[in-house]
């Protein structure tokens, strides 16, 4: 019977409604177990809920939730954290309203990752789309009102891309389409609103409907937005406060028009449409804006009087700025973290699906390239020694050969050096540059590589003057050439000379490229 009821329930909530009323006076309700009782009073909320009466019983059924999360029926548990949000969203507990919706739809991804293919015979295959459509569809006004455009757009497609699988009806499609476009308009992004717009309109069956106005109305101020053809908007918006099919509505086209007009500078006549809107009954959240619209112009006008009614109006039906702050950063970041589980979630499905998919391929590769191998071993142990052998020889014989063909290279390029030591010396010493000494130093270690390394080891008390003298002796400069490279008196130059002759010789540097053995470096 609670079957029948839950199926209805989609189709036809007042039916489904009256059917439970007489199952609740039936006999069958008193012997109810612990799982139907909950979801007995699971069904209750969503009737009343859908039938738009006072949730009575709201407190039972989020006490059920506990036990909802503990059955093997996900279904179930997420329709019963979506009924808390709802409860919470009644009560303007927003973080705690998109902490159940999100929970609902963590439970259904994680259970039904692929939901175009659900279905059982106690859920058939469009509940769980429309479900997570409609999820998806409140965390989109949630955002939304919150002025949280982009995770409103994306719970917005998430939406559309549910209710296409399911089937829904086009103007289920209509009404989530627009609010898409919404957004965007509020981003400033029109063309991507228009987009929006556009496929609105595809999905409105009937002109006669309040989205239809709804959608003429948005586009108009898109497009007033995009090419500042006021004329024609201000035309389209007017036309449809003769169709509006209530006050609330007329009031609601009044109060895009005072925005345009506001945004042109007549004042008067954004106060003509505004101060109508102010006035409606039903103060609520557009009461707080046009208060402040109104004490914008006022300020404007000098009349300080009025601007400090508005001002008083607008803080009244405000909450602080910080409160509000907070509760943006906490949805968000709830939203963030979300959709980065999601993400990793279906990142480990897509990896563990490429692990079957390998192992389906390679496994069987496997075993064959194992058992080839075991053969191959068994019969040609011995043979496979062998080339082993011989390709070891023949990379040594490379590496060998190669070592060679490096180190003769290595030679060339020091004797090419060493032949053009002098000339490139004595060009150097002519130039009469600043760092002539530097650049002779570095002519000799690239003729002569790891001599002054040489030099200092068999001599370590040798300076470094004393080491650029035994250089420039090895290369027969003259002390007075030697005193004008250094910077240095001759006779300087001259004392450096028998302090090297003491402790080394006059030409160090020769005496050791005599001694091949100890001068490894040098061919």
């Amino acid at each position: 019977m609670l079957e029948n009821i839950d199926s209805l329930m989609w189709r036809q909530p007042d039916s489904a409604y009256a059917m439970f009323q007489e199952f609740a006076s039936s006999a069958a309700s008193d012997s109810l177990d612990e799982f139907n009782g909950h979801y007995c009073q699971l069904l209750i909320a969503e009737l009343l809920f859908k039938n738009n009466y006072a949730q009575s019983n709201r407190e039972e059924v989020l006490q059920a939730v506990r036990y909802f999360d503990t059955i093997d029926d996900a279904f179930l548990a997420a329709r019963a954290h979506y009924i808390k949000g709802v409860g919470y969203y009644e009560r303007d507990s927003l973080v705690e309203a998109c902490g159940e919706y999100l929970k609902a739809l963590e439970i259904l991804e994680t259970h039904f990752p692929n939901v175009e293919t659900v279905c059982t015979p106690s859920l058939p295959i469009a509940h769980l789309p429309r479900f997570m459509a409609l999820t998806y569809n409140r965390l989109m006004e949630l955002f939304s009102a919150q002025f949280m455009q982009e995770p409103a757009i994306y719970c917005g497609k998430q939406s559309v891309a549910y209710d296409r699988i399911a089937h829904s009806k086009p103007i289920s499609l209509a009404a989530t389409l627009l609010i898409i476009g919404k957004q965007y308009t509020k981003l400033n992004e029109y063309d991507s609103a228009a987009y929006y717009y556009d496929l609105t309109l595809s999905c409105i069956p009937d002109r006669n409907t309040m989205i239809y106005r709804d959608w003429v109305s948005l586009t108009a101020l898109n497009n007033y937005n995009n090419h500042r053809d006021t004329l024609a908007a201000l035309d389209s918006l007017k036309s449809m406060i003769a169709q509006s099919a209530s006050e609330a509505e007329r009031l609601n086209r009044y109060l895009t028009i005072g925005g345009i007009y506001n945004a042109i500078g007549q004042y008067d006549s954004a106060k003509y449409y505004w101060e109508p809107v102010f006035e409606l009954e039903e103060r609520g959240f557009n009461l707080r804006i046009v208060a402040d619209y109104l004490r914008e112009i006022a300020l404007k006008e000098g009349d300080t009087l009025k601007a400090d009614q508005y001002a008083q109006v607008v803080a009244k039906n405000s909450s602080s700025p910080g409160e509000s702050q907070a509760r943006v950063s906490l949805l968000s970041d709830m939203f963030q973290s979300y959709l980065q589980e999601k993400q990793e979630a279906a990142s480990l499905r897509e990896r563990r699906k490429a692990v079957r998919t390998a192992l389906a391929v390679v496994l069987p590769l496997v075993v064959v390239m194992v058992a080839a191998t075991l053969m191959m071993r068994r019969r040609g142990k011995q043979q496979m020694a062998a080339q082993h052998a011989e390709a070891q020889k023949a990379l040594e014989e490379r590496e060998r050969l190669h070592k060679e063909t490096i180190k003769k290279q290595q030679n060339e390029t020091i004797q090419q050096a060493r032949k053009m030591l002098p000339q490139r010396v004595s060009d150097i010493y002519h130039s009469k540059v600043n760092n002539r000494m530097e650049r002779i130093m570095a002519e000799f270690e690239a003729a002569y590589p790891f001599a002054l390394e040489q030099l200092a080891t068999a001599y370590p008390d040798l300076n470094e003057t004393e080491r650029q003298i035994a250089v420039l002796n090895f290369l027969h400069f003259r002390g007075k050439e030697e005193a004008e490279l250094l910077g240095f008196a001759e006779n300087t130059i001259m004392k450096y000379r028998s302090n090297l002759n003491k402790k080394a010789g006059s030409d160090p540097i020769s005496a050791l490229l005599a001694k091949r053995k100890t001068c490894i470096p040098f061919p």
